[in-house]
């Protein structure tokens, strides 16, 4: 749906427009552009509460900066819904996330503006310190790097090591820390605590806007001056707040706290800071969600809210005259609770997913067994093993896409410890509409590659359920269980659990000629598959296979015994995946027969509602029924009984 821009906004394509302005029309722009953004959300979906926070500094770097030869890195990327709609991609907004639209986040591939790519958390430094280093080498002295890192993502290593790198290097970076207390929900750790107090100290603010104007009138007499003023500068702050050195000690030029809504300002402190060398930081105060009553209100809530009413701010669901299957994530908070409840080992940990993975659930039920340990997958991953250390069951709860971060930490913390840990990976598979930083194409491939490890997938709510209650039992060692994003399949989904017998698939229904092997919940689009299938004669058989490690193989000698054309479909990539374990079990036991592999191709997936991506890769259940027409006979009813 197109919705039109203010008239300020209509006149912005580029930046080199938006430089033509007055300083004192920023403030009205600000409004348009971020009046634009609600508009064109509530009716098309998309990230929501971070881009309306960052209005005014996406503004003033833009007016500001001369992008996009200045380097400008957004992290994590959906604050940047504001800097696509001023760098040429206003009138083609709409598509935002849409199937063949434009990305969720900056991609390097869809605008020179875009310097980086960026949808996982807290790569911003480390990529606009390699940027700034490169342009040092190359003599381009007068090009800025401006990394804008923003919702928890200052918390996670990545970005600690690049801060630690980057007050050694020397070279013209500028770190801006949109600091608002939350990422999806509230930040936690030392960090956040640590920010506040330099935001809320009245002491410290005041006594720093009359150094500041103090130091400018020194610092203006010479070099010499200006030295004595940094050092003036520096032994004020340590007085005052004796936290406040923590970036001074890693050798950043500390400016802030500024109000980042305060557009005008920001604009001159943006200027003032062009000119100084070496690496800065400078500390942003915003409000996530701001402008938005609804959104500053309950800025979780608002983070990615759907389609709304932007008038009375009542968020759009679908209206069913039955009752619906759960989230799968759903299934997951719920199930953990009743597990707890009866064995007190268990606990939750995420990476500041709870409300996104439900484990939120627990950790209102069960504070003290429930941890949010913030954007540190890293983390999540070694403390869960220090907790199976002491004889606790860490159920530890990342998206798919996040867990490739913390592979090292599963090898060499879990896998060669024989520990305990259960690793539920939510959002496996094509993950739908944030496109390809955040599908979970690869899990089944890089953990059924890792001895020790048990790899799971349910097909249904029921399965995960089961599962779950298997991976809790004693001595099971590294366990993971991986399912979608989205809806299940069953509305009668909270049944008694029952432990599953490791490494053993189930026969779903006999049939002729071919056999469907398929693993997780994609399993469901065979079942789909078999009622156009069946109508028009043909009877393939259908196998869930639950586990790629260990193999069932006593299944697969019964298949390969029955059947010479095979068809495995997975939603996961196809090098590395369950259908290479078939292929290498069938070459490793001399059997032969023609195997078709369904699965994500050796590609980047784009963004996309999951069925229009499953369709794409060729394994909706129109695909999986074209491929068994392709190669099955085709029976009758009377065929198959004689």
């Amino acid at each position: 749906m197109k919705v039109s821009a203010g008239n300020l906004l209509q006149q912005i394509n580029y930046p080199s427009d938006l430089k033509q302005l007055k300083e004192e029309d920023l403030k009205q722009l600000s409004q348009e552009l971020r009046q634009y953004i609600i508009d064109v959300v509530s009716v098309n979906g998309g990230h929501f509460g971070a881009s309306l926070g960052v209005v005014e500094l996406t503004v003033a770097l833009h007016y500001v900066l001369n992008t996009p030869y200045d380097q400008l890195i957004w992290d994590v990327g959906h604050q940047a819904y504001g800097h696509k709609i001023l760098t040429g991609r206003r009138e083609i907004f709409d598509t935002n996330r849409v199937h063949g639209g434009i990305s969720g986040f900056p991609k390097r591939a869809e605008s020179e503006y875009d310097s980086f790519g960026v949808g996982h958390s807290s790569t911003s430094i480390s990529a606009a310190l390699g940027m700034a280093v490169a342009s040092q080498y190359k003599g381009e002295t007068d090009r800025q790097h401006v990394a804008v890192i923003g919702d928890g993502s200052m918390g996670a290593g990545l970005a600690f090591e690049a801060l630690n790198h980057a007050g050694i290097e020397n070279s013209n970076l500028l770190v801006i820390l949109n600091d608002n207390n939350m990422s999806i929900d509230p930040n936690v750790g030392a960090l956040k605590e640590y920010l506040t107090d330099i935001s809320t100290s009245k002491q410290y603010n005041r006594f720093r806007d009359d150094i500041a104007k103090m130091l400018s009138k020194i610092s203006s007499i010479g070099p010499d001056a200006f030295k004595m003023a940094q050092k003036i500068e520096k032994s004020i702050k340590g007085t005052l707040l004796k936290k406040s050195n923590f970036f001074e000690a890693l050798k950043f030029r500390y400016f802030g706290p500024i109000d980042g809504h305060d557009v005008e300002h920001l604009v001159k402190v943006l200027q003032d800071l062009r000119d100084i060398p070496g690496p800065k930081l400078l500390h942003c105060v915003t409000v996530k969600g701001k402008g938005y009553a609804l959104a500053e209100k309950d800025q979780t809530k608002w983070h990615a809210p759907g389609l709304f009413d932007k008038i009375t701010g009542e968020i759009k669901k679908t209206v069913y005259d039955k009752p619906q299957p759960p989230k799968y994530q759903d299934v997951f908070g719920h199930t953990i609770i009743e597990l707890a409840e009866k064995n007190p080992k268990i606990m939750g940990i995420t990476p500041a997913m709870p409300s996104g993975c439900s484990l939120n659930l627990m950790m209102k039920a069960m504070p003290k067994r429930a941890f949010d340990v913030g954007i540190a997958e890293q983390h999540a991953v070694t403390f869960s093993a220090g907790l199976a250390t002491q004889g606790l069951v860490p159920f530890c709860n990342i998206y798919s896409s996040f867990m490739q971060r913390a592979y090292d930490q599963v090898i060499h913390d879990v896998a060669i410890q024989k520990l305990n840990v259960v690793f539920c990976l939510d959002r496996a598979g094509l993950a739908g509409a944030d496109g390809p930083t955040h599908h979970g194409a690869y899990d089944l491939a890089y953990m059924r590659c890792i001895p020790n490890m048990i790899v799971s997938a349910p097909m249904n709510e029921e399965e995960l359920r089961n599962l779950m209650f298997t991976a809790q039992q004693d001595n099971m060692g590294p366990f993971v269980i991986r399912y979608p994003r989205g809806n299940g399949v069953m509305v009668d989904w909270q049944r008694p659990m029952k432990a599953l017998p490791v490494g053993k698939g189930r026969k779903i229904c006999d049939g002729e000629d071919v056999a469907i092997l398929s693993i997780g919940a994609i399993g469901n689009e065979v079942v789909k598959a078999f009622t156009e299938l069946n109508s028009e004669g043909y009877h393939p058989a259908h196998y869930d296979m639950r586990f790629v490690k260990p193999l069932d193989e006593a299944l697969l000698h019964e298949v390969f015994t029955q059947f010479d054309k095979v068809i495995t479909v997975e939603d996961g990539c196809l090098q590395g995946g369950m259908g290479s374990a078939v292929v290498e079990f069938m070459s490793d036991h001399n059997y032969r027969a023609r195997v078709i592999r369904l699965g994500i191709p050796d590609q980047i997936i784009e963004h996309g509602e999951q069925p229009e991506l499953w369709a794409e890769c060729g394994y909706n259940a129109h695909s999986i029924a074209a491929q068994v027409r392709n190669i099955a006979v085709k029976r009758t009813t009377q065929t198959i009984a004689s």
